[in-house]
């Protein structure tokens, strides 16, 4: 609750709460900050546990699915809209091979969720490492496949993943959204769930998130792309210095945002 209410000093407008580990939290306490958030206005989102993998193996998947389904239990009584996590390693397997085991599972999450009448958006998260699971292709491909599921766009992790230094421009931003647009629909521009930090990475991809200022990354480049096309949504800050780097990115998109008209 006290993060919410920081976050209102701030200005800022959106929180994800990092459930990274476990969910380990009641339900009382999940109340509390569903309330604090409508009172205060901030938007919140949940990051399920790291240890979910949608192509685990039989015997493993169990385990994943059902820290994704805790993470949207109680992230959906905590006020949370949208339940961002990582969907694992192809574990050796081609894209299309490691898909068509994820996405039949995920498909039967979202099912169980809505059964059980909790709206919350799934949101399997593009992930910075080739050898994971969450290509922009491949969470385009889940969110195509499954009514209920949209990406997020971890835009530090996909500039980490290409090794190389690109995806750091505007026009590669913008053939990025228009990509994004073409796979789900012009309304899905406005309704973006991104993630943004600075990133270390070698040939291999990501390291480590950074502050913005220490990395490469190309933060005006990026927003003037959204910008541009028209996009809309929240952007969760997270650099290490959350607070400055939060401000940085709202202060940067009010520019350039005022500058467009």
């Amino acid at each position: 609750m006290g993060a919410v209410q920081r976050l209102a000093e701030l200005g800022l407008g959106a929180l994800e709460l990092g459930w990274v580990q476990s969910v380990r939290v009641k339900e009382e306490t999940c109340e509390a900050i569903r309330a604090e958030a409508q009172r205060s206005g901030v938007r919140i989102s949940v990051h399920a546990p790291y240890y979910i993998n949608l192509n685990a193996s039989k015997e493993e998947w169990p385990k994943s699915r059902k820290r994704l389904m805790d993470a949207a239990r109680y992230g959906n009584l905590a006020g949370a809209s949208d339940i961002i996590f990582h969907p694992g390693s192809y574990l050796g397997l081609p894209p299309a091979k490691a898909l068509a085991v994820a996405i039949p599972r995920l498909r039967k999450c979202v099912e169980e969720l809505l059964g059980d009448g909790n709206p919350v958006t799934l949101r399997p998260e593009t992930m910075g490492k080739r050898g994971m699971l969450g290509s922009l292709e491949d969470v385009l491909e889940m969110a195509r496949e499954v009514e209920g599921v949209q990406p997020c766009l971890d835009a530090s992790h996909l500039h980490a993943r290409t090794g190389d230094g690109s995806l750091n421009s505007t026009d590669e931003w913008r053939e990025v959204l228009r990509s994004y647009k073409k796979a789900l629909g012009a309304a899905s521009l406005r309704r973006l769930h991104i993630h943004l930090s600075g990133i270390e990475y070698t040939e291999k991809g990501e390291r480590r998130h950074l502050p913005m200022a220490e990395s490469d990354f190309d933060l005006e480049g990026f927003l003037r792309a959204l910008v541009e096309s028209g996009c809309r949504g929240r952007i969760v800050c997270e650099s290490p210095v959350m607070e400055h780097d939060a401000l940085l990115f709202q202060n940067t998109w009010d520019r350039l945002a005022r500058k467009k008209g």
